[in-house]
């Protein structure tokens, strides 16, 4: 018997809708909190805009989607978030001379939805920026289709030009040693891309981004993905984390089951509207993190994690 799409829709819909209500709706957060360190997931849609704050400091990892469409293609006619964002840093990370001092950015590889907004964030005449990390695009390693019908290229030569416009030092070639953000320790993976003729998606050059402060350890995934074996090379070497924020927005290919296991994150985020592709990879991360502890940025109108220095992470919505 074959089921008409609409059916199907309503079924999916309504699925969504009961897994929705399985998760407590998070609170705003209060006017003083207990903790200066704080990690802020931006409501960007399908992308990545996370906001880094420490004893006083702050820094960004990806910046959302932009409203460009360089080669006019429909399917890069995207409503973008720059201006959200921008605002966002404006209202959350300015001091008292209204600027916006970041210790660095770093955009975790070159698609759209990623470092789009950024080149909007760094000519911003109020946002001062220290350092960049951003790993050489290359695409001559990049499938086809990624480079006919996507901006990669685009987005990358943006936020380059921006940087340098700004004199901006940039890293390109990060590597894994430690450093001291605020009370974070960061350390960076993947930052090595393994040599091989084959062509692959621009995520498999995706950073992903540990933060660690007394024991507390949060892995930033960026879109990392299981195709060429990432997942399965970085997991042991990243262990048990407390909060995972899932790679590639909780679609296939990455997050795989044995990725999870290794890292076995208390809390996960999502950084997601309310997508129906969802509802597969819930499943199985609500086997090790409980439905209780995953928190979707599309649902919460963002996702304010607070750590504290007991080790504890507190989780706050509604902070844009």
């Amino acid at each position: 018997m074959n089921i008409g799409s609409g059916v199907v829709f309503k079924l999916f819909s309504g699925l969504f809708a009961l897994i929705v209500l399985m998760f407590p709706a998070l609170r705003s957060a209060p006017q003083s909190l207990g903790s200066s360190d704080k990690i802020h997931f931006l409501n960007v849609g399908s992308g990545d805009a996370i906001l880094l704050e420490s004893n006083g400091r702050y820094a960004m990892v990806d910046a959302g989607e932009d409203s460009d469409n360089p080669r006019g293609f429909d399917a890069l006619a995207f409503s973008g978030h720059e201006q959200e964002v921008l605002a966002y840093l404006k209202s959350h990370a300015a001091g008292e001379d209204g600027k916006v001092h970041l210790d660095f950015v770093l955009g975790t590889h070159a698609h759209s939805d990623h470092i789009g907004g950024f080149d909007t964030v760094i000519l911003d005449p109020d946002v001062v920026i220290d350092r960049a990390y951003l790993k050489v695009y290359d695409s001559s390693k990049i499938a086809e289709g990624e480079i006919t019908d996507w901006d990669n290229q685009e987005v990358y030569d943006q936020m380059v030009n921006a940087l340098e416009s700004k004199n901006i030092p940039i890293i390109s070639k990060p590597d894994g040693t430690p450093f001291a953000f605020g009370n974070f320790t960061v350390t960076l993976f993947n930052t090595d891309d393994p040599v091989s003729d084959e062509k692959v998606g621009e995520n498999d050059q995706s950073l992903g981004v540990l933060l660690e402060k007394n024991g507390t350890r949060v892995f930033l995934a960026g879109d990392m993905n299981d195709y060429s074996g990432d997942e399965t090379r970085l997991a042991p070497k990243i262990g048990k984390v407390n909060l995972l924020k899932l790679a590639h927005h909780g679609y296939d290919g990455s997050t795989t089951e044995g990725f999870v296991k290794t890292l076995h994150p208390d809390s996960c985020v999502v950084t997601n509207s309310r997508n129906f592709s969802l509802l597969k990879k819930f499943a199985m991360i609500i086997k090790t993190c409980g439905h209780n502890n995953i928190y979707v940025t599309g649902i919460e109108s963002g996702v304010l994690a607070v750590i504290g220095d007991n080790g504890e992470i507190s989780f706050y919505g509604k902070i844009q």
